[in-house]
């Protein structure tokens, strides 16, 4: 099949699958789980291949996810694009061969259970990790919850699907979420290094060791099964969900206060951990209000709201020194 949303490259034993939709922080939407569970199959399928590279075009992102601006609408969208999803999940544990994240930039979201779903990954500096379920009235149940705490322990991973935050590199290299940093020009020097150095073990014996690594987590399957099927119904007939994304589309905090009894903080307040202190306590009973703090910043945007704006980039040359070697196929 033609690709429209991936690249598609094999030679010197790599396959390298690049998600080319760089003007929208490489953010999927259907046609892309398509086209990528179709040549993850197709690498796990060629006996030339021995080791796979998953990455993002361009500079900015890894991927970010599920692309809002073109989000499914209906139940039967929903449930079709987690089918698919099962077959990108699918193809990356049950290929029986390492597939390592190369990540620039944005790792969040759906792309950050891309990246706990592979094997190995090497970022660069300018990695940022993180997960943004409950920010937009959902949860990562890609396998992202259910893999999370084998990969950075329980008590991390509920701060990560919690509190949703964005960690450096560094960062997700302390906690375990990434294998190796280095600065983003030496990054494919790396994933050269590390794929020559598979490249240079047995393919039995790596499917061996992948085969009896997955063999905990794989009984997860129907933990994501079900999850998937309860996010379906969620999105499509959920008012969460429509909060989130709404305000996400709009550039603005979502008020999650219906949701509490009117209780919790205003969104137009910045968040204690972006600096603001609490409220003084007075024993008038007119409402104290909230200092400004003077080094507090407004909510951030998420990545993809800013991508819009951005002009499309060429994937050539993301996706390792060795790129032209490699023949590029269209489908």
């Amino acid at each position: 099949m033609p690709y429209e949303d991936i690249i598609y490259e094999v030679g010197d034993g790599r396959a390298t699958v690049t998600i080319n939709r760089p003007e929208r922080l490489n953010a999927f939407r259907m046609q892309t789980i398509i086209e990528m569970g179709e040549a993850l199959e197709r690498a796990a399928d060629d006996e030339s291949v021995g080791v796979v590279v998953l990455t993002g075009a361009g500079d900015r992102a890894f991927c970010v996810g599920g692309d809002v601006a073109d989000p499914t609408r209906t139940a039967a969208e929903k449930r079709h694009l987690h089918t698919l999803s099962h077959r990108v999940a699918n193809a990356i544990r049950n290929n029986g061969k390492p597939v390592i994240a190369r990540v620039r930039g944005y790792c969040i979201g759906g792309g950050n259970e891309l990246n706990v779903m592979c094997d190995l990954t090497l970022s660069g500096e300018s990695g940022r990790f993180g997960q943004a379920g409950p920010k937009i009235g959902s949860a990562p149940l890609w396998w992202g919850c259910q893999l999370m705490p084998s990969v950075v322990g329980e008590k991390k991973a509920r701060e990560l699907l919690y509190l949703t935050r964005q960690y450096t590199a560094q960062e997700a290299l302390a906690m375990g979420l990434v294998n190796k940093v280095v600065p983003d020009d030496e990054l494919d020097a790396l994933v050269d290094e590390w794929c020559d150095e598979i490249l240079r073990r047995s393919p039995q014996g790596l499917r061996l060791a992948k085969i009896a690594m997955n063999t905990s987590t794989d009984a997860l399957y129907s933990s994501v099964q079900h999850g998937l099927e309860l996010v379906a119904l969620n999105h499509v007939y959920g008012p969460e969900p429509k909060e989130g994304i709404a305000s996400f589309q709009e550039k603005r905090a979502a008020d999650w206060r219906k949701f509490r009894a009117g209780q919790g903080p205003d969104p137009a307040t910045p968040a204690l951990s972006a600096g603001a202190k609490p409220a003084a306590t007075t024993t008038a009973p007119a409402k104290a209000k909230t200092p400004a703090a003077p080094t507090a910043s407004a909510p951030k945007k998420a990545p993809a709201a800013k991508a819009a704006a951005q002009p499309a980039t060429s994937a050539k040359g993301t996706t390792g020194r060795r790129t032209a070697t490699t023949r590029r196929t269209p489908g």
